[in-house]
C-alpha cells in the first residue's frame, strides 16, 4: 500500500486510530453537545493513567537513581507528544531550580516543529540525537501514542545501546512494543473523539503521566518541603516576594522573620527554612543540606530536630 507521491505508507494499529461508536454522529450535533461528548470522552484520562501508576513509579525511581548518579533524563518525542514531553522539560527549572542538564527534551525536526507541524519528520531516526547527547546511566523516555513512531523507537534503541535506561510511553496497549525497554506504560485511552486525532485523550494523558513523573521525581529527589517548592532561589523581586510566603507557610513565623532570614541565607530558601525551624544557624544549616544532598527534613533529621 503507497501514499500518493509519498512513498510507503504504513497503516497503524492502535485504538487511538478507531472510529469511536460514541461519537459517529458528532457531526450532526450542536456545538454544545459537541462539547459535552468531547468531555464525556475525556472523563476516561484519569482512570487511564491510575492503571499505569505501578510502571509510572518504576520509571521514576530509576530517573531518580540516574540523577543522583549524576546522569540525565531525556524525553523524546515527535508532533504532539514531541511537544508536551517540552514543555514539561522547560517548566522543571523554573519550579525546582533544577540544573540546565538534568532534563533534556529531543523533538523531532527540532525547535521549527515545535511551533509548525512537521509530520514527516517523524518517519526519521532519534538515534543519532540520542547518540550524540546521552550517555550510560541515563534515562531515555519515549512518548509517542502509537507506540512506534520511528524516531522515538530510533533514539530508544541507541539509547539501550549505549547502556542507558529506557522507558516508552503509548496509548497503544493491543500492540507490543516494537523494541525492548525496561519500563512500558501504555495507557489505555481508546479511540479519539475524532478518529486518529491523538492530540485529544492521548495528548491529554501523555499530559498527566509527564508531569506526574516528573513532580514525583523532584520530590524524591528533595526538591520540595511537604508540597511547598523550597528549591527555588529568590532572584527578583516576585520571586522573593513568593519565597517570603513560602517560609510564613512552613514555619508559621511573620513575614518580617522570614523576609530577614531569607536576606541571611543569601536568597536561598532551603537553608533559610532549615535555620528556621530548627533554630541552627545559617552556616549549620547549609552544612546540614550539603550532608543531607539537599532533603530539609533529612537536614532537620541531622541536627536533631526532625
Amino acid at each position: 500500500m503507497t501514499s500518493p507521491g509519498n512513498g510507503v505508507a504504513v497503516r497503524v494499529d492502535s485504538p487511538t486510530e478507531m472510529r469511536n461508536p460514541r461519537t459517529l454522529d458528532i457531526d450532526r450535533m450542536s456545538t454544545l453537545d459537541v462539547l459535552r461528548a468531547i468531555n464525556l470522552e475525556d472523563h476516561s484520562v484519569p482512570d487511564a493513567v491510575a492503571a499505569v501508576l505501578p510502571q509510572l513509579a518504576r520509571a521514576a525511581d530509576l530517573a531518580v537513581g540516574a540523577l543522583r548518579s549524576g546522569g540525565r533524563v531525556h524525553y523524546v518525542g515527535a508532533g504532539t507528544s514531541g511537544r508536551l514531553a517540552t514543555l514539561d522539560a522547560a517548566e522543571l527549572s523554573p519550579t525546582f531550580n533544577t540544573p540546565p542538564d538534568w532534563f533534556m527534551a529531543h523533538h523531532a525536526g527540532g525547535p521549527e516543529a515545535l511551533v509548525r507541524a512537521m509530520e514527516n519528520v517523524e518517519d526519521g531516526s532519534g538515534a543519532a540525537e540520542i547518540r550524540r547527547f546521552a550517555s550510560a546511566g541515563d534515562l531515555v523516555l519515549g512518548v509517542t501514542a502509537s507506540g512506534r513512531t520511528p524516531y522515538v523507537v530510533g533514539a530508544l534503541r541507541e539509547a539501550r545501546a549505549l547502556g542507558a535506561h529506557t522507558v516508552l510511553v503509548s496509548n497503544n496497549p493491543i500492540t507490543p512494543p516494537p523494541c525492548e525497554v525496561d519500563v512500558l506504560i501504555a495507557l489505555d485511552t481508546g479511540p479519539e473523539a475524532i478518529a486518529g486525532s491523538t492530540r485529544m485523550k492521548a495528548g491529554s494523558s501523555q499530559k498527566l503521566v509527564l508531569t506526574s513523573f516528573s513532580t514525583a521525581v523532584m520530590v524524591r529527589l528533595g526538591r520540595t518541603y511537604s508540597n511547598l517548592m523550597v528549591s527555588m532561589r529568590a532572584t527578583n523581586a516576585k520571586l522573593r516576594g513568593r519565597t517570603v510566603r513560602i517560609l510564613h507557610e512552613a514555619t508559621g513565623l511573620a513575614e518580617q522573620e522570614c523576609t530577614e532570614a531569607l536576606s541571611d541565607a543569601g536568597g536561598d530558601l532551603k537553608v533559610a527554612l532549615v535555620h528556621l525551624l530548627s533554630g541552627a544557624t545559617i552556616a549549620r544549616a547549609a552544612e546540614a543540606l550539603v550532608g543531607s544532598d539537599g532533603h530539609v527534613r533529612q537536614a532537620m533529621v541531622s541536627l536533631g530536630t526532625g
